[in-house]
């Protein structure tokens, strides 16, 4: 077997693990199930072990599969350093660069500059997904996540790109209707939106603290967003999200200097793993992103 062929059959046994069984790592792969389950099988008799008990309803790690994983995973990222130190003697990063962040961030940050990157840099190829909840790095094969607040797991890196303000705001059709809020007690009689998947971005960072009740919930951002253009109510929201809405007077800020500054949700941060093998296709990303975010 070829090294190309093995390490093929490598990353379609962690495919397999990661996405919980063979359809899914064969949609994910955009190959046929058949061939994905040839794969695991011929890396199953290489090793001349069982690596995944396999069920009608689900497949599960061997104690010799999780054991082999983890190398596994080690053995593909230093394969990937290798290759990109090579890609650097002879020219531009180039190769695969999955990025996740938020979809608000992603609509409103990273796809405006998509296209000069891209022209800049035509070898990287993009593959950008989008979370609003944090996700585990290795288990989503991302190498770099754009993430709001400090990160907390000291094995990964963490670069600053910028601080977003956040602002309370509102639609004017929905100020017109209910009242415009004149001091932090007057939001207990407002229609508060919440972060139904982040129940910490609930807590508000108001300088006067009072009890706060939502009215109506979103799992992503951008619907929180949405739901505030259409007059649901009061939300707390970012200004790389939500600059062009208020300029625009789409929204209106209410209660202006009500929210403590600096707080966590103000830092935006890039974060990837220490030993990660596509330095050089992050660093170019971050490089050119940070000066032209809008943040």
């Amino acid at each position: 077997m070829s090294v190309q062929a093995k390490t093929e059959d490598l990353e379609t046994f962690i495919a397999v693990v990661d996405s919980g069984g063979f359809s899914s790592a064969a949609l994910l792969l955009d190959q046929q199930v058949a061939k994905v389950s040839r794969a695991v099988s011929r890396l199953e008799a290489a090793l001349n072990c069982t690596l995944l008990n396999r069920t009608t309803r689900r497949i599960e790690l061997t104690e010799e599969g999780h054991l082999f994983i983890a190398y596994a995973r080690e053995g593909l990222t230093a394969l990937e350093k290798g290759e990109d130190m090579l890609r650097l003697m002879h020219g531009k990063p180039s190769g695969r660069l999955r990025v996740d962040a938020a979809s608000p961030f992603v609509l409103h940050q990273l796809t405006p500059l998509i296209s000069e990157f891209t022209t800049l840099y035509p070898d990287i190829h993009l593959d950008i997904t989008s979370h609003d909840s944090i996700i585990d790095l290795l288990e989503h094969k991302t190498d770099v996540a754009i993430r709001l607040g400090d990160p907390k797991d000291s094995n990964i890196n963490s670069r600053l790109l910028g601080l977003s303000k956040l602002h309370l705001v509102a639609s004017p059709d929905y100020l017109a209707k209910q009242g415009e809020p004149h001091t932090e007690s007057d939001l207990m009689s407002h229609r508060l939106i919440a972060f139904t998947d982040a129940p910490s971005l609930n807590d508000w960072p108001l300088i006067n603290k009072v009890m706060l009740t939502f009215a109506i919930g979103a799992s992503s951002g951008e619907t929180v967003r949405q739901l505030c253009l259409a007059g649901q109510g009061v939300a707390l929201l970012s200004n790389f999200m939500i600059r062009q809405d208020l300029n625009q007077g789409k929204l209106v800020e209410v209660l202006p200097g009500s929210i403590a500054s600096p707080n966590r949700r103000e830092s935006v941060q890039a974060v990837f793993y220490k030993n990660s093998a596509v330095s050089s296709r992050i660093t170019a990303l971050l490089d050119f992103i940070k000066p032209r975010l809008t943040l």
